[in-house]
């Protein structure tokens, strides 16, 4: 399997692409071709970790990284994903739930796997400085995974003002090798200095700079595993293709749901559930693509004005990228997740909520037509300052992230331009002893 640029040029291995995580001219890496794989070809009762290393083994075929494959998804995928029925009313919607990792949101699979795979490609004595935008559970996700590591070093940036409490206090409180940056931007201009660092080649030589952002084609291809699974079984138990709903931001996660459908799993419908920000909503529903800046919302994960991985959907075959955008604003997920916290006692996160409204507004003949997987993405602790207002009651924490609170946390103020960011890499990490290219 080789790897090419959404914009052309000279195939890489995966390897390569992990450690570049850009592309050339800010361009992002895609699989040169999707393979196929029969759901017949799975066999019944795998671990999670096992059909990982089904699933993601023709990625891998010939790359470095190939033997290390199994020992990286037992290391990622070592937690529960329930699929379970918030309303026994409504068996036609199960909920993924993807928040019982250690940070307690879906980030945790891709950002461990990624980190693990850096960690197998270092040198201790000359580790990769991994670059992460974050508008909420990236970062935190990554910085769990990397925490103690010799391979890499972290920069975690974050926007001033636009995470929850939590978040914040997640994003801050880990050691060596993490620092965490707060930007005064948007998570736009977070993106936007990632993505500038990649395309300064020296900046890049200097550090060995690769992302943990989707924008790291291996942080996105773990995301297809469970949403696989989650699908496999409902397949099974009912004949037939289950549909999707997903809340996505930057669309790594949308995306991995489409490469999963692509490569031959059996999945219906993906529906993407957006908030207010509207640029996905507007390109489904028009066939443009206008970016624009980013809206602050409750589902403040998903605040993107810019979404990184539609050069990546634009690179499919239209009917490959055949998608519904559903866009919900703050007003409807403050109704969802009391209408369903009074109806069942089950509680949604701002985000999850968005994929629970989506579902509520199919059609009724397409809801009846179909089991729907809502991915939960993050538990509903992380958003308490929004959630527990509405549904009129504590919400407790799981045990890791109860463990978060303990810990001190600190952050260093950054101005939103690249010479700060020169300044604050130079000032924290150790430059690479590789003069060029990488070892």
């Amino acid at each position: 399997m080789r790897y090419v640029s959404t914009r052309g040029g000279q195939s890489v291995s995966l390897s390569e692409a992990i450690c570049r995580g850009s592309a050339p001219g800010g361009a992002l890496f895609i699989p040169q071709t999707l393979p196929r794989i029969s759901s017949d070809d799975v066999q019944p009762g795998l671990s999670l970790a096992e059909l990982a290393a089904q699933l993601l083994g023709p990625f891998f075929e010939g790359d470095a990284l190939e033997a290390d494959l199994p020992a990286l998804c037992a290391n990622a995928f070592d937690f529960p994903v329930p699929l379970t029925i918030p309303d026994p009313a409504r068996p036609g919607l199960r909920a993924l739930e993807l928040f019982h990792g250690p940070t307690g949101a879906f980030k945790d699979f891709g950002t461990r796997f990624l980190m693990g795979a850096l960690d197998c490609l270092a040198d201790e004595d000359d580790p990769f400085t991994v670059l992460v935008a974050t508008s909420g559970d990236t970062g935190g996700a990554a910085a769990q995974a990397a925490e103690g590591r010799k391979g890499v070093q972290l920069a975690v940036l974050y926007p001033k003002g636009r995470v929850s409490p939590f978040q914040e206090h997640q994003l801050t409180c880990w050691n060596t090798p993490v620092r965490a940056f707060r930007v005064s931007g948007d998570f736009d201009a977070c993106q936007a200095l990632v993505k500038n660092a990649f395309a300064d080649e020296e900046l890049t030589r200097r550090y060995r700079l690769t992302s943990a952002n989707s924008i790291n084609i291996v942080r996105l291809l773990p995301q297809m595993v469970y949403l696989a699974d989650a699908a496999l079984k409902v397949w099974r138990s009912s004949g037939t293709l289950p549909g999707l709903i997903i809340p996505s931001g930057n669309l790594g996660h949308g995306l991995a749901a489409l490469y999963a459908r692509s490569i031959g799993l059996p999945i219906g419908p993906v529906v993407i559930a957006t908030n207010a920000n509207a640029t996905l909503h507007e390109w489904n529903q028009t066939g443009v693509y206008r970016p624009r800046p980013s809206v602050a919302t409750l589902a403040n994960a998903m605040d993107i004005g810019t979404p990184s991985n539609f050069e990546r959907l634009d690179h499919l075959a239209s009917d490959q990228r055949a998608i519904s955008v559903e866009r919900v604003d703050d007003d409807a997920i403050r109704t969802r997740i009391i209408a369903d916290f009074e109806r069942t006692r089950y509680i949604w996160c701002p985000h999850s909520a968005i994929a629970a409204e989506a579902w509520h507004r199919l059609p009724e003949a397409a809801r009846e037509q179909r089991v729907w997987i809502a991915a939960a993405t993050a538990h509903p602790y992380k958003f308490a300052d929004v959630v527990e207002p509405l549904i009129g009651q504590s919400i407790d924490p799981s045990a890791p992230l109860k463990a978060v609170l303990d810990r001190p946390s600190q952050m260093d103020e950054l101005a939103a331009d690249m010479n700060a960011l020169s300044r604050a890499l130079a000032g924290t990490f150790r430059s690479s002893r590789v003069s060029a290219g990488y070892a």
